[in-house]
Order: C-alpha cells, then sequence, then structure tokens
C-alpha cells in the first residue's frame, strides 16, 4: 500500500484571546499521498486556511497548535526547529497565497522576488538563475517575459500574477504544493486556465497538491478525494466522487444544493444561520443550529465514523443505506 507523503493527525488549533482559550481546528486528520490531489472545502471562517498555514508552521501567538501531528515524509514537522523549517518551506513544501498582490513585495520586481528564492535555496550563478527563471516562466505561460520580470506586482493583472505565484512555488520542485483559493477573484476563464495549469504541473513535477478552497466547482474538477470542514471540524472525508454523488452528512447536502444548476428553475437552497462564533461552540454538534435532520442524540459530541469504504461521517444519523438521514 502507498505511504502518504502528508499526514496530518488529530491536528488541534487554539487561540489565545482576552475572553480566554477557544478552539479554532479540533482534530483534524487527512492524508495526501504523491502524486494526489486532496481537496479541503467549507464556507470561510471553518478553519480551512488556518490549516494550511499551520502544515509550515506559518501561525503566531495568540494562535498556537495544542496538539497533533504533521508527518511530513515520515518527519513530524511541529518538532522542527525555525530553522530547520526554513529549509522545508519552498524547497519541499510550497504553498500559493489566497492574494497574490498581498503576497509579493510592492517595492522589487518580480525578478529581485524569483531570484531571492534561489539566493536562499540554491546555490548557483546568476546567469543559471536567470535560465531556471525563464524556463519555469514559460512553463507556466507567461508571455513576455523579460517585461514580467521587470515589472512590479502592482503592473499586472490578477491573472498573471497568479501565476507569476504558481512558478514561484514550483520553483525548487516542491514534494507538495499547498494552494489557498488559488481562483478566487478570477474571472472564469482565468480560473480555467489556472486549475489546468495546475494538473499540468503536478503531472510534469510529480507533485501533491493540497487545495484549498469553498469552490465546490475547483474541487469536482481537480481532487480525487475531499475533505469537508466545519467550525474547525472534518465533518465529511472520502472519495470526490462519493461525496458530490452521495453526500452523507447534511452540511455537505446543504453545500451541494447551494450550487446553482444551469437550467434548474427551483429556487436556491441556502443553508439557514452562520457558521458559529468561538464563544458559541458547545460540546455537541457543531452544525445543531442550522441542521434541517437535527433530533435526539445531536447534542452529543460526534465523532468520525466510517459509513463505507473510505468514507467518513461525523454524524449519528448518517444512513448509506437508507440514503437519507
Amino acid at each position: 500500500m502507498q505511504t502518504p507523503l502528508l499526514e496530518v493527525k488529530d491536528l488541534r488549533i487554539d487561540i489565545d484571546s482576552s475572553r480566554g482559550k477557544y478552539n479554532l481546528a479540533d482534530g483534524i486528520s487527512f492524508d495526501v499521498y504523491p502524486r494526489e490531489t486532496f481537496g479541503l472545502v467549507g464556507e470561510s471562517g471553518c478553519g480551512k486556511s488556518i490549516t494550511a498555514l499551520s502544515i509550515i508552521k506559518l501561525i503566531s501567538y495568540p494562535l498556537f497548535i495544542s496538539g497533533g501531528q504533521i508527518l511530513f515524509g515520515g518527519q513530524d514537522l511541529l518538532k522542527l526547529s525555525e530553522k530547520e523549517m526554513r529549509q522545508v518551506r519552498g524547497r519541499d513544501i510550497s504553498m500559493i497565497f489566497q492574494e497574490p498582490m498581498t503576497s509579493l513585495d510592492p517595492i522589487f520586481t518580480v525578478e529581485d522576488q524569483l531570484i531571492e528564492i534561489l539566493k536562499i535555496h540554491r546555490k548557483i550563478a546568476r546567469n543559471e538563475m536567470l535560465a531556471k527563471i525563464t524556463g519555469i516562466l514559460e512553463l507556466v505561460g507567461i508571455p513576455r517575459i523579460k517585461d514580467v520580470l521587470a515589472s512590479y506586482p502592482h503592473q499586472l493583472s490578477g491573472g498573471m500574477l497568479q501565476r507569476v505565484m504558481i512558478a514561484m512555488a514550483m520553483m525548487l520542485d516542491p514534494k507538495l504544493l499547498i494552494a489557498d483559493e488559488p481562483t478566487t477573484a478570477l474571472d472564469v476563464t482565468i480560473q480555467a486556465q489556472i486549475l489546468a495549469l495546475m494538473n499540468d504541473l503536478k503531472e510534469h513535477y510529480d507533485t501533491s497538491v493540497l487545495i484549498i478552497t469553498h469552490d465546490l466547482g475547483v474541487i469536482a474538477e481537480t481532487c480525487r478525494r475531499v475533505a469537508v470542514l466545519y467550525a474547525g471540524q472534518i465533518v465529511e472525508q472520502g472519495e470526490a466522487g462519493e461525496i458530490f454523488h452521495n453526500p452523507v452528512h447534511p452540511y455537505s447536502r446543504g453545500l451541494l444544493k447551494s450550487v446553482k444548476t444551469l437550467g434548474a428553475k427551483e429556487k436556491l437552497y441556502s443553508i439557514k444561520g452562520t457558521v458559529p462564533s468561538l464563544e458559541g461552540i458547545g460540546s455537541g454538534c457543531r452544525f445543531l443550529a442550522r441542521c434541517d435532520y437535527a433530533g435526539d442524540g445531536c447534542e452529543n459530541e460526534q465523532t468520525l465514523k466510517a459509513v463505507s469504504s473510505g468514507h467518513l461521517c461525523r454524524c449519528h444519523r448518517a444512513s448509506r443505506e437508507a440514503g437519507a438521514l
């Protein structure tokens, strides 16, 4: 059986605020295998991005990891020093951040920022650096490379900035690419181009990809397996096709019903309420107040259980046989 490249085990992330300590992510567990594209999906505020940042240890106080393991190639990243972690970031694990405009330094050109990556991780001559940079920019489909290299971030379009961010992330041939909302704020045509590009690069470099998104279309287009997050917990996990066609958890069903179907005439479904605040999270089911199927037993803590081979759900009322809750 294939060994996972990344293993997130029972990850817990807390925040220490003036009103007390609160939980942001509770018992997050998932694996990403070599050359696999795995998706984390959910509403804003459910803990997707904070989980991704924790994998590369880019959270700081008042946020802190209070439990769990993050194994990469069998090594627990949480036990590495900051100096050791700097060697992992970029070289072994790269991340495409949610907002390329704010992720790039506005006072340096694209060339300066790409060269900086190679200066830190590769001791090669400048002409070799430029050859490497030119090659990766060609690979991500950037035209007029000399003009782009001489540009500052504000001089480039959103789609072009995203291509630059992907080039930066792939510069050192990482084993794992984390993409946090890679198509946010891009028009539909550019979104499709970026997703196709990421898939091509995955095949070219044999890279695993972890996609963080609220967009179910992105998941359907790219991922083999998916975990659905809600209020800091994974509520359903399994093969993407299985979850899309046979969702078991009420939240997963609500998300899928909220997607507009071309030609549909019925009113668009909306999940009632909002994601609970940190203070409002109790010991029972975190989706209880918004659930259309709530009943006896839902006030108790829910655990993630198998409902079929490889398909997990955090709901005591889940029934694969009946196809309904």
